[in-house]
Order: structure tokens, then sequence, then C-alpha cells
């Protein structure tokens, strides 16, 4: 086991230095004087819940239905022996998370090969942050218009589900969703909800059904003459049949751009909303510390958990939506969904749901910023060190899993309740109308009032998502170009300056993202959830590197620990592989 000289790579400020003495405090020994000091998992749970739970996992429910329970729960409890396994080193160490990367072997150029990719990660992350503002966006918009009704826009079903629904209520009898077989049940359902928001647009809706009957038609007698039109040869002009199948084709054509100017209205309030909330949060990351971070972040995401476990407790008194032990019981029994698109989905959230890859770097920079390392002060042959260190090190492991059991609780919450009311409707949340669609998971408990329910709780756990997650960026960018060699590691106004300028930036970059035309917040957040899902194994393999090769000996923890860190490294491997084989195949 190799022992590194301690000052080698050491990018940590004065205030969080172990080496600068007079911070040294013993660990507390009881329960209560140990939740004092939890803090940093909290935060995490913070920057996790927004994205991975509220937006990834309702969406693998959607899709999936019940039946990915069981990776849910893997994907939230396996990663958090790598996570402590990281921060042990670099609470011990005194080091900074980057810089303890930095150490793991393998090709240089100036930094080593996982902190390029970590950066790439990074910047694909800031789309996923533009994703989630966007959300914020569209909660602010629905609520509060500024230059359009965008909630009365997001009420317009899309080409598709337009397209179904007219098939469906001109050659098909209705029927009740209980006399019906559970998948034409589900259609049934979804044709239902459909139907309600056309009543509620009125004349607009009239028209909407009026012209996708028009394209239905139109379809309709293109395909009997092209089966009977045989295509122009070279140098003949073309027969009457031809040309008559060209006017068709047009005529197809002109009601397909009419019928998709109609079904995606556009208003710029929810970027107008989201370029207002990346400028309050600017305003907070250049004025907040740890402290605020921590608090705001706990607030935002406990209220709105505890709302969803109640919608979801709720949910199981409605027949339509209520899950059964049997459902409950296939959920957990490693079924793997029909088709490929679900299982990239599940993949995908994998790489997002629990601790991400992001998570899992940022983690130990904020339990050296609680103070964490610092306490145990400056690693030396002392036993005292030890004592103090091996005390801390249950403070973190504390911390951890008590954020473990948070974000793992509203993971489930979201997901089941994704399956149970979006599944059942056939809904999947996308594009503009990302929020407007997860809102009817609430319409079935809490009823009209279920909009103002969730905007206010979706704007909440979105919002303390986008505070933590640039709150990060601002620290690890800050210790990359302490890594490159750009900044002075230990000047404390410079790194102070540096996380200043940095929150100043990212957000507005983040708010820019979602800017671009035909932005997806759905789509954001799982590419972000792909690279992260990328980067599980190296930090799989790096958290290994410093259990057997960097960790203190009188640190090292017992058998089971190493036994349930190997396993979870093999699974954040396996996924990491797997999702990055579904990319390239697909």
């Amino acid at each position: 086991m190799t022992e590194p000289n301690f000052d080698e790579h050491d990018t940590l400020p004065p205030s969080m230095d172990p080496a600068v003495g007079g911070g040294t405090e013993d660990p507390p020994r009881d329960f209560l004087g140990i939740i004092k000091r939890l803090g940093p998992g909290m935060i995490i749970a913070g920057s996790i819940v927004g994205s991975g739970e509220l937006i990834a996992t309702t969406k693998t429910g959607a899709e999936a239905g019940i039946t990915l329970l069981w990776l849910i729960i893997i994907g939230c409890v396996i990663k958090v022996f790598v996570q402590i396994e990281i921060g042990r080193y670099t609470v011990s160490h005194g080091e900074t998370p980057l810089a303890a990367l930095n150490r793991v072997p393998g090709p240089r150029l100036r930094v080593n090969w996982l902190l390029w990719y970590w950066l790439v990660m990074m910047i694909s992350i800031l789309g996923q942050a533009g994703g989630i503002v966007g959300g914020v966006g569209q909660s602010l918009a629905i609520a509060v218009p500024i230059t359009g009704d965008y909630a009365k826009a997001v009420q317009v079903p899309n080409e598709a589900d337009l397209l179904r629904y007219v098939d469906f209520i001109d050659h098909d009898q209705v029927t009740s969703p209980d006399e019906l077989p559970e998948e034409a049940a589900r259609i049934q359902r979804g044709n239902e909800f459909i139907a309600g928001r056309m009543e509620r647009l009125g004349e607009r809706g009239a028209k909407l059904i009026a012209t996708t009957r028009e394209l239905i038609h139109a379809q309709s007698q293109l395909a009997e003459i092209a089966d009977t039109t045989p295509a122009p040869t070279d140098g003949e002009s073309a027969s009457p049949a031809q040309i008559e199948l060209a006017q068709r084709e047009q005529t197809v054509s002109d009601i397909k751009s009419q019928l998709k100017e109609m079904t995606s209205p556009f208003t710029f309030d929810d970027r107008i909303w989201g370029t207002i909330i990346a400028l309050i949060t600017v305003g907070l990351l250049c004025r907040g510390r740890y402290k605020l971070i921590q608090n705001l972040s706990m607030t935002l995401v406990v209220s709105f958990t505890f709302i969803t476990i109640g919608n979801v407790i709720s949910l199981q008194t409605h027949e339509e939506f209520a899950l059964k032990v049997d459902d409950y019981l296939y959920g957990l029994s490693f079924h793997i969904p029909e088709g490929i698109a679900g299982l990239k989905a599940a993949m995908f959230t994998f790489g997002i749901i629990g601790v991400g890859a992001s998570e899992l770097v940022a983690y130990p920079y904020w339990c050296l910023e609680k103070g964490y390392a610092k306490y145990a002060g400056p690693r030396s042959p002392d036993e005292s060190w030890a004592k103090r260190a091996r005390g801390w090190m249950m403070v973190m492991h504390y911390d951890a899993f008590a954020s473990m059991v948070v974000y793992t609780i509203a993971t489930l919450a979201f997901f089941v309740m994704g399956a149970a009311a979006l599944y059942q409707q056939g809904l999947v949340p996308e594009g503009m109308r990302m929020v407007s669609t997860l809102i009817e998971q609430y319409v079935p408990v809490f009823g009209e009032h279920a909009r103002w329910l969730f905007l206010i709780g979706a704007i909440a756990v979105l919002y303390s998502t986008f505070l933590v997650a640039n709150a990060g960026f601002a620290r690890l960018y800050t210790d990359f170009l302490k890594v490159l060699g750009v900044m002075d590691p230990h000047n404390e106004k410079t790194h102070d300056r540096s996380i200043m300028i940095f929150g100043m930036v990212l957000p507005m970059i983040c708010a820019g993202v979602y800017w671009i035309p035909n932005a997806n917040p759905v789509a954001l957040v799982m590419f972000g959830g792909l690279t992260q899902a990328v980067m599980l194994p190296m930090l799989a393999f790096a958290a290994l590197f410093f259990r057997y090769r960097m960790t203190d000996r009188r640190l090292c923890p017992g058998r089971l620990w190493d036994v349930l860190l190997i396993i979870s490294c093999i699974g954040l491997t396996i996924a990491g592989v797997f999702t990055a084989f579904l990319k390239l195949a697909g």
C-alpha cells in the first residue's frame, strides 16, 4: 500500500486545509451530536431529487410501468459505498476530489485521463442543468404567464396523440376501461385524458380534430393511389396518375405542416422565467455560503418529498391507479421491459438516480467544506490523529447513509407515481409539455388543485437541484484550475473569487442552453444521465484504487465493507458499459 506525501497535490484553501493548524476537534460520540454534524449528504440529496427523481425516474415509470422497481432500488443503494470510499480518502488525506482523482494511474496530458473525461461529463451536465432550469421556467410560465398563454399552449396534444385519438373515436366503440384488458384499458385512459384536453380547448380543439381527420383522409387517399401508380421512368413525361400522386403528396405535406403548427404553440415565457431564475441563482451563489445552501436545499426537497409520498399513498385509494401487492412483487422480480426504448431509459436513469457520477465527485468537497478533514487534523503517525479521523469517518458514514435513505424514498415515490398515474394513462413527459404532463400524476388525488400544488413543489425541488448543482460546479471547476496549475492552490482570495465568477457564469450558460431552439428538458436531463453512467466504471476503479493502494492502514474498513464495495463497483461497471453499448447500438 503506497502512502503519498500529504502536500503533494493539496489544492485546499487555508480555511479547509488540515495542515493549517488550530482547527482540530474531537468527533461527536453520541447520536444527537452526530446528527448535528450531518449536512453534506443533504446537499447532495437536494441536487439529486430534481433531475433524477422528478424527471428521469418519473419518465422511466411512465414508459416501463412498475417493471423496473428492482433497478430503481439497486441504483439508489449501490452507489453509496463508492461515495464513502472516495470521501474516506479525500477527508483523511485533506485533498479535494479532483486532486485525489488525479492520482489514479493511466495516461496523462498535464492531468490524467479520468479528469479529462470528467470535464467532458461536466460540460454535458451543463445541458442537463439547462433542462432543469427549463423545468422551473415551465412551471412558472404556467403559473404566471408573461408574453402568452403557456398553460393553454401545453394543453394541445402532440400530432401522434391526436392521430391515435381521432382514429379511436372514429372507428372504435368507447368502452369503460374497467371492461377492457390491462393494455387496452391503459390506451383507453390515455384517450380519455386527451378528450379532456380537447374539451378544455373548445373551438380550438374542434379545429384540431377536423384537421387531423383531414390528414387521415388525405393519407388514406395517397396510399390507395401510390399502390396503383408506377414510378416514372427516365426520359418519359409524367402520366396523369403520377401527376395526381405528386399533388396528393403535396396535400399531405401541407396538412402535416398545418397540424404541426397548430400542435406546437410556442411562447417565450418558460425561457424568460428560466433566465430570471438563473439571475436569482447568481445572486445567491455570489453571497451564499455552505450553511445557506445546506438549509435551503434541505427545506425544499423534504417538503415536496412528503407531498409526493402522500400522493402515492392516496393513489392507492383510486382503483384505476392503485398498484396491488402482485404488481410490486413483479416489479421486484428482475424483469426487463419489452422493447429497447424502455431498457435505454432504464439504463440512462440508473446513471442519474441516487448519487450520480457528478455527485460522487462533489460529495467529498462538501465534506471538506463542512470541516470533517480540518477537524481530524493533518495526517500523522500519532494515534490521536487516527482516533479523530475514525470518528469523523463515522460521522461521514451516518451522513451518506442518511441522505441515501432520503433520496431512495423520494426516488421510489416518484417512480411509483409515474408507473401508477402516467403509465396507466399512456402519458410520457416530453419537451415543452414536460411539466404539464407531470402535473397529471397529482390530478387523480388533488383534482384541479393539483396544478398549483405540483407547480409549487416542482419549482421548489427543481430549483433546489439547480442551485446546489451550480454551487458544486463552481467549486469543482475552481479545483480543476488548481490541479491544472492555472491557479494558486493555497490563495484564499483567488479561491473565493473563482467560485464567485463561476457562480455568476455557469447559471447563465445553463439558461442559455435552454434558449436553443427546440430544447427538450427531458432529453437534456437524460443525456446528462448517459454521460454520468459512462463515468461510473471510472469512479468505481478510482474507489478501488483508493481503498487498496492509498488508504491509511489505520482507517481500513472490515471485510464485509470490502465485499459490499466490490459488489458496488461491479454494479457500476456493468451499468456504465451496458449504457454505452446501448447508445452505440442505437
